[in-house]
């Protein structure tokens, strides 16, 4: 059997969301109106900038309109925007999480990416990274190509649980040897599945969730990327606020 890695990509390997950089694209090219920006985005934005706000709502508020914006576009649109988005912010990566990447394939293990951004993002970001695999949100197409304003997510935790089961049973994967990076809510099901769960720059909200897990908090390793410099830290000495 195998050993895989499992990674998210927004705020676990890429610094930020991949669908904030594929939003902006979107502004540019006029496909979504910038006032949208400034009227629906930006409060959530400034929220969690002060750190009065949560950032998934941030996420969660581009991802509504994102649906609605590309409903009607022909899919090379998107995926001639996700080229250019990786093409060009591709490499703002965490030196841990990319280091690991390398660990792991040097290892001989499977290493496969389980992200909630749009499935156009994580396959051009899975050939940059040489992912074995990748499992991404799924924004429905119509019988000409055309999206329908339909969408399969992949960034809540049911999702994922779902994705592991099918890429463990593909491959022939050995969930009690596995490791699992991620850094949101929707990731406890990766770690509450592999034997080796690693949280890197965690959430407030994933924080409490495996900190009152009885069991995760015994396998649970917590990374904190700052700068240049990477922190192992011991669960016993995180204060969630």
């Amino acid at each position: 059997m195998n050993i895989a890695a499992f990674f998210d990509i927004d705020g676990t390997l890429y610094r930020e969301g991949l669908i904030a950089e594929v939003f902006k694209k979107l502004v540019k090219y006029e496909i979504i109106p910038s006032d949208r920006w400034y009227k629906e985005v930006k409060p959530e934005y400034d929220r969690w900038d002060k750190r009065q706000g949560n950032y998934d709502n941030y996420l969660l508020k581009m991802a509504d309109i994102y649906i609605e914006a590309i409903k009607g576009l022909h899919k090379s649109q998107i995926e001639f925007i996700a080229k250019n988005v990786i093409s060009q912010k591709g490499d703002r990566v965490y030196t841990y999480t990319r280091d690991r990447i390398k660990w792991h394939k040097e290892k001989g293990h499977k290493v496969i990416t389980i992200s909630g951004s749009p499935i156009e993002l994580v396959r051009e970001m899975s050939i940059k990274y040489g992912f074995d695999d990748y499992r991404g949100a799924a924004y429905v197409l119509d019988e000409n190509d055309i999206y329908t304003g339909d969408v399969t997510p992949m960034w809540d935790s049911e999702s994922k649980k779902k994705a592991i089961n099918e890429v463990v049973d593909k491959y022939q994967i050995d969930i009690n040897e596995s490791y699992a990076y991620g850094d949101t809510a929707g990731d406890f099901s990766m770690f509450s599945m592999v034997k080796y769960p690693i949280c890197v720059n965690p959430t407030n909200e994933i924080l409490k969730k495996v900190l009152n897990d009885e069991e995760l908090n015994k396998r649970i390793q917590i990374v904190v990327e700052r700068k240049d410099v990477v922190y192992n830290l011991k669960p016993e000495c995180i204060n969630s606020f």
